[in-house]
C-alpha cells in the first residue's frame, strides 16, 4: 500500500537521528574551540565476532566519526574469560580519555560470563549504555541527571517531536524488558504520562492497548499488535525488530516490527517505521550520551573546582601534644580526597585507606589547563627546634581550603627517619597544622627512601665491583664477559651502545672491534683515590662517616677508605626532586659522576651500564605522595633532599602535579628548606629555573624565639626548658635580634617577589613583641606581616595571612633569578655569598681552585650553584648569630652533581652523616603491643 494512503504521519528516526548527529558534531567543535586537543572518546568492546554484532559496531563506529568522536573498537576473542573482560574493563573506566563505554551484547564466548555482572563493572560515569544498575536506579527514581537507556531515551524523543504532550497522557507499555520496556515505562512517567506497563501475562492485551494515547510496544513478537488494538490518533513508537518469511526478497526474509505497520498506519497519528524508526535512535542517543559525557569531564578541567569536604577542628586549650591532636582526627578515605581534588580513578593507587600514589598521568590529562599560583614558604636563620615552616605550610593550606573556600595544596619533602629517631622529631607540623597519618609521613611512607637507597647501593656496589674486576682481569677476559655469547648470540646491550658511542666507537658488533677499541671500551680505570660516591642509609650513624671496604680476603687486598651518607643526601634524591618527567629523570640519572678515571675525566653511571637497572627499582618513586591535613586539605609529599647540602624542596614533579589540579584560580604552597639565605635561594636558583615555573609571593616565617636568639640569648638545646629570656616579654634581646629579619626580608626582595612575613606566634609571646617585629618588617619593605596562630587554631588562625597570600597572588609577578649561569663559578658564588649571606669576600682553599679548573674545561662551570654550608648562622659558622656583614667566607671543598645539574662549593666541614645525640628520640618510642599504636614518637 502506498504511503500517501496511510492516516498516520510517519516519526523517522533516520531523519531525527541524522539531525541530532549534526547538532552534535556542532557540540563537539564547540568542545575542541574551549579545550584545544580535547576529543569524545568511545569504547566499543566486543567478545568474539558475530557478524550481527559487528553490523551493529560498524554502524556505531560510522556515526561516532561523522560527530567527532574517537572511537575504538576493543576486539577480545572467543576465549576471554570473565576476569579478563573485568579487568579490560576496569582499564577503560580509569582511562581519561574515554567518556563513553558500550559492551556489544551478546557476549560471544566460550567461557561462562555474566552479563549482568559486565553491564555493572562499566562505570556509570561512562556507561552510555544506561544499563548499569545504578543509573537503571536513578531512572526508576526520577533522577534523570545520569546516562537514560538509550532505546528507551530515543523513544521519548521521538514521541517529542510528534508535539503530542505527554504529560497528562494515557501511556501504555508493552514489554517490561530490562533494556527497553521497564526505563521506557519510567522515562513516560517521569515526563507525567500515566503508565500503564502490559506484558505476556496481561489480560485483554488489546484492551489495555486501545486505551493508550501513546502506546509503545517492545514485546518481541512479529506484527503482534493490530490495528483494531490501537485507539484512533494515538501515537505509536515500535521498539521491535523481527525477521519473517518473505519468498519476494532476495533474502528470502524482511524485517518487521512488534506492530502490523499497514493496519496501524491507519488509525494512529504518528507512526515509527521498521526498520528506520526506533533503531537509528538508539545509535542516536548512544552518540548523545557519549557527548554529555565529555562536556561533562570538559566543564571539570574548564571549572576545577574542588568539592572538598573540610573536616572540623575539635580545638582544646591548652593544646595537646601533636600525637594526641593527630590521633584524635579520623582522617577522610583518600579515595574520597582524591575525587573530591578532581583525580581519576587510574590517576591515582591507594596505598591502605589514608594515602595514595599519584600518576604522572594527571599532567597529560590536564596539560592544557592553565596553573595555579604558586608560593613558596621559607624561614629566617632558625634556632636547633626550627620555626615552624611546615606548620605554617599546612596551617596556610588550611586557611584557603577550609576557611577561603580556594582550591591549595600543600607540597611537602617527606622527612628522614634520621632525624625521626634523633634529635629533631617529625616533620609533619605541629599543633592542630599537622599532616595526618603523622605515623605514617614520619616513617616509611610509600618507601620511595628505602628505593632510593637500594639503587644508591646498588649503584656503588658496581662501582667498586668494577674496579675488582678490572683490577684481576687480563683485557681480553674482561671483554669478552662483558659481551657475552648467550644462547648463541654475542652483542652489546643498549646501554653499552651508548658508551660505544660516547667513546666515538660507531660499531655494533662485537667482533668488529680493534683492540685498542676493546681496552677503551672495556676499561674505566677509576681513580681509586677520587671517588665521589658512596653509599647510603636512611639513619643517623656517626660510625659511618669513615669506613674501609674491601677487607676481605676475597678482594684481594683492592681495600679503600670510603664512608656512607644519610640517604635523603644521595644525589638521586636531588635528581628525583629536580626531574621533569620520566625521561628526564633517566636522563640526569646516567649523568651521575661516581668517580673520575686516572685522566681525570668523569665517569657515570651510564658507564658503569646500571642506569635501567635504576630506573626499575625507582619507577615509582616518580609518583607523589597524596596525603591530607588535620582539616581535611590535600597535601603532596615527595622528595627530600638536605638543604644544606643539595637544594632542599620537594619535587618539581609534586609541585607540578598541584598547579595543575587547582587549575588557573588555585595556589599551590610549598617550602625550602631552613633559612631563605640556603633553601629559598636554591629553590629560586636551581629548581625554578629547572622546571620554568614563576613564583608568586614568599611567606618568610619568623618566631620571637628566634629573633631573641639573634639578639644574643641564651642557647636553645634540643630536649632542654627554654631559659627566662624566651619565655618572658624581652623587647630589648627581640630589637637586637630584628637584623636577621630585615636581611632575609631582603634576600626575598632580591628576586622581586612581593613577600609577607608570617609572625608564627607561641603561647609565650606579648602583644608587644609581636607589634615590634611587624613594624620593623613593614619598615624593612616587607609587603605585609600578619601574625597566625595556626598551631593552636588550625586553618582559622591563617585566614588573615591567606587573604595576604591571594591579595600578593593577584599581582603580576617579575621574578628574576639572582644570577646568569654563564657566569663564572666565582662570580656566581661571590653573587651568592655577597647577597644572600652579607659575606664581603669569598676564598678558596688550593684544591678547590684546581677543582674549578677542572670543572671549567668539563663545562660544569655553566651549571647553577648549590652551596653547601650550616643552616643554623648566614655565614659560614654555626655560632655567629644576628646578621654580620663584610666577612669572608672560606670554601673548603668542592664537588658536582652532574646528574642533579649542579656545582656543590662547600663551606666548612658540612657532615653528609649526622649522628645520634646522648639521648636520641629513640628512648621514647615503642609500639603498644595491645593497641598496635606508635607511642612516644613525638
Amino acid at each position: 500500500m502506498a504511503s500517501e494512503e496511510f492516516r498516520a504521519k510517519i516519526l523517522s528516526g533516520t531523519e531525527v537521528a541524522k539531525e541530532m548527529r549534526q547538532q552534535l558534531a556542532a557540540e563537539v567543535a564547540q568542545l575542541s574551540q574551549k579545550l584545544p586537543g580535547f576529543r569524545p572518546g568511545l569504547a566499543i568492546v566486543q567478545v568474539g565476532g558475530r557478524e550481527d554484532s559487528n553490523v551493529y559496531i560498524r554502524m556505531k563506529i560510522k556515526a561516532a566519526e561523522e560527530i567527532g568522536i574517537k572511537a575504538e573498537h576493543v576486539k577480545l576473542s572467543r576465549s576471554t574469560t570473565e576476569a579478563q573482560l573485568l579487568m579490560r574493563l576496569n582499564k577503560l573506566n580509569a582511562d581519561p580519555n574515554v567518556h563513553g563505554i558500550i559492551v556489544q551484547m551478546p557476549l560471544d564466548s566460550e567461557n561462562k560470563i555474566d552479563s549482568h555482572l559486565i553491564t555493572d563493572a562499566v562505570s556509570p560515569d561512562k556507561d552510555v549504555d544506561g544499563l548499569n544498575t545504578i543509573n537503571e536506579g536513578r531512572v526508576a527514581i526520577g533522577d534523570l541527571s545520569g546516562f537514560l537507556p538509550c532505546t528507551p531515551n530515543g523513544c521519548i524523543e521521538l514521541i517529542r517531536r510528534s508535539g503530542v504532550s505527554m504529560s497528562g497522557a494515557q501511556a501504555v507499555v508493552l514489554g517490561r524488558s530490562k533494556i527497553v520496556g521497564t526505563p521506557a515505562a519510567e522515562l513516560l512517567k517521569w515526563n507525567n504520562a500515566t503508565v500503564t506497563v502490559c506484558h505476556s501475562r496481561t489480560k485483554n492485551l488489546d484492551e489495555q492497548c486501545r486505551k493508550a494515547d501513546i502506546l509503545v510496544v517492545g514485546i518481541g513478537q512479529p506484527e503482534l499488535v493490530k490495528g483494531s488494538w490501537i485507539k484512533p490518533g494515538a501515537v505509536v513508537i515500535d521498539c521491535g525488530i523481527n525477521a519473517i518469511p518473505d519468498p519476494t526478497k532476495k533474502s528470502g526474509q524482511r524485517l518487521v516490527g512488534d506492530v502490523c505497520f499497514a493496519e496501524a498506519a491507519q488509525v494512529a497519528s504518528y507512526i515509527t517505521p521498521v526498520p528506520g524508526g526506533v533503531g537509528p535512535m538508539t545509535v542516536a542517543m548512544l552518540m548523545r550520551n557519549t557527548v554529555l559525557g565529555a562536556q561533562r569531564a570538559a566543564e571539570k578541567l574548564l571549572t576545577s573546582a574542588w568539592t572538598l569536604r573540610p573536616l572540623p577542628l575539635s580545638l582544646q586549650k591548652p593544646v595537646p601534644s601533636d600525637i594526641v591532636i593527630a590521633r584524635s582526627q579520623e582522617p577522610k578515605d583518600i579515595n574520597q580526597l582524591a575525587y573530591e581534588i578532581g583525580l581519576f580513578s587510574g590517576e591515582f593507587s591507594s596505598y591502605g585507606s589514608k594515602k595514595a600514589k599519584i600518576s604522572l598521568s594527571v599532567l597529560n590529562r590536564l596539560q592544557n589547563q592553565r596553573p595555579g599560583k604558586y608560593v613558596v614558604v621559607v624561614g629566617i636563620t632558625p634556632t636547633p627546634l626550627g620555626e615552624g615552616k611546615s606548620t605554617t605550610t599546612i596551617g596556610l593550606v588550611q586557611a584557603l581550603t577550609a576557611h577561603k573556600n580556594v582550591n591549595a595544596f600543600a607540597c611537602l619533602r617527606q622527612p628522614s627517619q634520621g632525624p625521626t629517631f634523633g634529635i629533631k622529631g617529625g616533620a609533619a607540623g605541629g599543633g592542630y597544622s599537622q599532616v595526618i597519618p603523622m605515623e605514617d609521613f614520619n616513617l616509611h611512607l610509600t618507601g620511595d627512601i628505602h628505593a632510593i637507597s637500594a639503587a644508591n647501593n646498588l649503584l656503588a656496589a658496581q662501582m667498586d665491583a668494577r674496579i675488582f674486576h678490572e683490577s684481576t682481569q687480563t683485557d681480553k677476559a674482561l671483554y669478552d664477559r662483558l659481551t657475552p655469547t648467550i644462547k648463541g648470540v654475542r652483542k652489546f646491550s643498549n646501554i653499552q651502545l651508548r658508551r660505544l658511542q660516547r667513546l666515538g666507537i660507531y660499531k655494533t658488533e662485537p667482533s668488529t672491534l680493534t683492540d685498542e677499541e676493546k681496552v677503551k671500551f672495556a676499561r674505566l680505570n677509576i681513580d681509586t683515590n677520587n671517588i665521589v660516591w658512596s653509599r647510603v642509609m636512611d639513619l643517623n650513624d656517626r660510625y659511618l662517616r669513615k669506613i674501609t671496604i674491601g677487607q676481605s680476603p676475597t678482594e684481594k687486598g683492592l681495600f679503600r677508605e670510603t664512608s656512607f651518607a644519610i640517604s635523603v643526601a644521595s644525589e638521586i634524591m636531588a635528581i628525583l626532586a629536580l626531574a621533569t618527567d620520566l625521561r628526564d629523570f633517566k636522563q640526569r640519572l646516567s649523568n651521575m659522576v661516581v668517580a673520575f678515571d686516572k685522566s681525570g675525566n668523569p665517569v657515570t653511571a651510564d658507564d658503569l651500564g646500571v642506569t635501567g637497572a635504576l630506573m626499575v627499582l625507582l619507577k615509582d618513586t616518580v609518583e607523589p605522595t597524596l596525603m591530607q591535613t588535620l582539616e581535611g586539605s590535600p597535601v603532596l609529599v615527595h622528595a627530600g633532599p638536605f638543604a644544606n647540602i643539595a637544594h632542599g624542596c620537594s619535587s618539581i614533579l609534586a609541585d607540578r602535579i598541584a598547579l595543575q589540579l587547582v587549575g588557573p584560580d588555585g595556589i599551590v604552597v610549598t617550602e625550602a628548606g631552613f633559612g631563605s639565605d640556603i633553601g629559598m635561594e636554591k629553590f629560586f636558583d636551581i629548581k625554578c629555573r629547572a622546571s620554568g615555573d614563576v613564583p608568586n609571593a614568599v611567606v618568610l616565617v619568623t618566631t620571637v624565639r628566634a629573633l631573641k636568639m639573634h639578639g644574643g640569648g641564651p642557647a636553645v638545646t634540643p630536649g632542654a626548658p627554654l631559659k627566662p629570656e624566651y619565655v618572658q616579654e624581652n623587647l630589648t634581646l627581640l630589637e637586637i635580634g630584628l637584623c636577621n629579619l630585615i636581611k632575609h626580608i631582603y634576600n626575598c626582595k632580591a628576586f622581586n617577589v612581593p613577600v609577607i612575613v608570617a609572625i608564627n606566634t607561641m603561647t609565650t609571646d606579648t602583644a608587644a613583641e609581636t607589634a615590634l617585629i611587624k613594624r620593623t618588617a613593614l619598615a624593612a619593605g616587607a609587603d605585609d606581616a600578619i601574625v597566625c596562630s595556626h598551631w593552636s587554631e588550625g586553618g582559622a588562625g591563617a585566614v588573615e595571612l591567606a587573604d595576604t597570600v591571594i591579595k600578593a597572588c593577584n599581582k603580576p609577578s617579575n621574578f628574576k633569578f639572582l644570577y646568569d649561569l654563564n657566569m663564572s663559578l666565582e662570580d656566581k658564588i661571590m653573587t651568592i655569598a655577597k647577597e644572600m649571606y652579607g659575606a664581603g669576600k669569598v676564598e678558596y682553599a688550593p684544591k678547590v681552585q684546581k677543582i674549578m679548573e677542572q670543572y671549567k674545561k668539563q663545562g660544569f662551570d655553566k651549571l647553577p650553584v648549590c652551596v653547601a654550608k650550616t643552616s643554623n648562622s648566614l655565614t659560614g659558622d654555626p655560632n655567629i648569630k644576628g646578621a654580620p656583614t663584610d666577612f669572608t667566607l672560606t670554601i673548603s671543598d668542592m664537588f658536582v652533581s652532574a646528574g642533579a645539574g649542579f656545582v656543590v662549593p662547600m663551606v666548612g666541614e658540612i657532615s653528609k652523616m649526622p649522628g645520634l645525640p646522648t639521648r636520641p628520640a629513640i628512648y621514647d618510642i615503642d609500639l603498644n603491643t595491645e593497641t598496635g599504636e606508635i607511642e612516644g614518637l613525638f
